[in-house]
Order: C-alpha cells, then sequence, then structure tokens
C-alpha cells in the first residue's frame, strides 16, 4: 500500500542523522539512474564518478553555498531539488530527484516551485537547468512550469538547456 500522508517541502540545513541519511539516498538514486540511462550503469555508489561520491557523502559541504530543497513525508526525505546560490542574477536547478514510491503527488511540481520562490525572494532574475534530453517527462514538468529551452551553455552531448525568468 502506498502511504498518503502529506509531503511537506522544506530547506535542508543538516538536519537530523536520518533526514541527512534520506537526502544521501536520494542523491545516490538520483546519479545510479542517470549513469544507468547514459549507458555507464555501475553497481553501487562506489562506482560513481568522485564528483557524484562526494556529494552523496558530504552534501553540507558540496553544497555550503547553494539551497537544497527536501520534501519530506514524516521524518522521511522523498524529494530533493539544489538551487545555486546566484551569479550574475542567474540561479541554476539541480539534482531534481523523487522516490518513485512518492511520484504523481505533485512534489516534483512542489520542489520546483519552491525553487522559484527561493529565486525571487533572492532577488535572482533568471532560474536555469539543464536536462537529459532522454528526460521526457521532466521536459514536459519544466515546460508546464514555464521553462523554455535556450541555448545551451554545457558542453555536454545530449543536453536540453532550459531557463525561465523569476
Amino acid at each position: 500500500m502506498t502511504d498518503q500522508r502529506e509531503v511537506a517541502i522544506g530547506r535542508w540545513s543538516g538536519q537530523t542523522s536520518s533526514v541527512q541519511d534520506g537526502l544521501a539516498d536520494l542523491l545516490a538514486a538520483y546519479h545510479l539512474q542517470t549513469q544507468a540511462e547514459k549507458g555507464e550503469a555501475v553497481a553501487g555508489v562506489d562506482g560513481l564518478p568522485d564528483r557524484y561520491r562526494v556529494e552523496i557523502a558530504d552534501p553540507q559541504a558540496v553544497f555550503v553555498d547553494d539551497v537544497v530543497l527536501l520534501a519530506l513525508s514524516g521524518d522521511t526525505a522523498v524529494g530533493c531539488l539544489v538551487v545555486t546560490a546566484s551569479v550574475e542574477g542567474r540561479s541554476e536547478v539541480k539534482r531534481l530527484w523523487t522516490d518513485p514510491a512518492f511520484r504523481g503527488r505533485g512534489v516534483a511540481s512542489s520542489l520546483v516551485s519552491a525553487a522559484l520562490t527561493h529565486a525571487a525572494e533572492s532577488g535572482v532574475s533568471t532560474v536555469r537547468l539543464s536536462v537529459w534530453k532522454w528526460r521526457a517527462a521532466a521536459i514536459a514538468l519544466y515546460e508546464r512550469l514555464g521553462f523554455t529551452v535556450t541555448e545551451s551553455w554545457d558542453e555536454r552531448d545530449q543536453l536540453v538547456c532550459m531557463e525561465r525568468a523569476v
């Protein structure tokens, strides 16, 4: 049976170890799925590139200048999103992930909406993101939330770059 409890969105600031472990689990799932989708599947976190393992092991240090938003069902982290610090009036949304058991409940939309609110409150004029072209559902979500495809700022092949005014 699927848990139907309400999901709350909030800023992560290194709360309890269970929430920190939940964030690490979400980041691990995100990176493992992404590697598999790129055709570079690995057996576990130890097989991920160093830059991703560091995020999972110590998100507080890696995202020290950024805002990490978490979707919580009780004390369980069920979704995450990172909003980078503003550079020249722009922030970037990264690492959007929802636990598959909680998909279809508006968790991702709520996280992106909270990111846009945070950006507006921080004086950011534009929020941008990049998404792998095969993630059609994510692209559709971003388009529904007002993002449009823009010229790429990232050299990696198969990335779709999008942005939206705040």
